[in-house]
């Protein structure tokens, strides 16, 4: 059985879990019971109608968040070390070609998000052991193998992510930082459920969005009325 601090168990007797709370009422309550002393991140926990073990019913993609992630993303660049020089102009924090292959094979992981030029692809393909369990393989679907290098930092400074349904039929997203405005973190998870619904599997049956769960790092989960956030108009 999982134990929870007294912290959390003071704050969970605020939320009730009988009720869906807007998306308003949640982030409101979200911030007011936020007491620890770091920004929390605010996370979007959805579960879907899919079943992932069916090639048809998989969901993966990505989103440029409207209002930012909050958080100071880390990038790597793999490409010919003719263009070194431009990937570190466009604000790359770690470039190189097989030194840096040859960097991350012996550990070098200390970044967020791995870039890598199509031409690239076959000498980094050995790093998979390595890049595969932490999420940093480069992948065409995610956006991470490119030869417009330049637009990829841009984005994924700018708060590009990539999300997928998981085994259960389960997506977990972070939307940015407890400290931004109610506005700004509405309109982020307006963008997300509005990517969600364009990227709909062909396959799904039946009831697509099941449930949609709002919390903090440190907070609990709040259940938020599904029908409320899509009635929300941007813009």
């Amino acid at each position: 059985m999982v134990k929870h601090s007294r912290r959390f168990l003071n704050i969970l007797q605020k939320v009730n879990k009988d009720l869906l709370y807007s998306p308003n009422e949640a982030l409101n309550l979200l911030q007011e019971l936020s007491s620890v002393n770091f920004i929390e991140t605010l996370e979007a926990h959805i579960s879907l109608g899919l079943d992932p073990k069916y090639a048809d019913q998989q969901l993966r993609s990505t989103l440029i968040l409207p209002k930012g992630s909050g958080k100071v993303v880390k990038v790597a660049v793999i490409t010919k070390s003719d263009k070194v020089d431009i990937a570190l102009s466009a604000g790359a924090d770690i470039v190189g070609s097989e030194d840096l292959i040859e960097q991350i094979s012996k550990g070098l992981l200390d970044f967020d998000r791995l870039i890598a030029a199509p031409d690239m692809m076959l000498l980094i393909a050995k790093l998979g052991r390595v890049l595969g369990p932490r999420g940093l393989m480069p992948s065409p679907k995610s956006g991470t193998v490119t030869n417009d290098i330049e637009s990829a930092i841009s984005e994924f400074k700018a708060g590009k992510l990539e999300y997928k349904v998981d085994r259960s039929g389960v997506v977990h997203v972070p939307i940015g930082k407890l400290n931004f405005s109610i506005n700004d973190l509405i309109i982020n998870l307006k963008a997300l459920q509005e990517s969600i619904d364009k990227n709909k599997p062909s396959g799904s049956k039946g009831k697509y969005w099941k449930s949609l769960y709002l919390s903090s790092t440190m907070g609990p989960g709040i259940p938020i009325d599904m029908n409320l956030l899509k009635d929300i108009k941007i813009g």
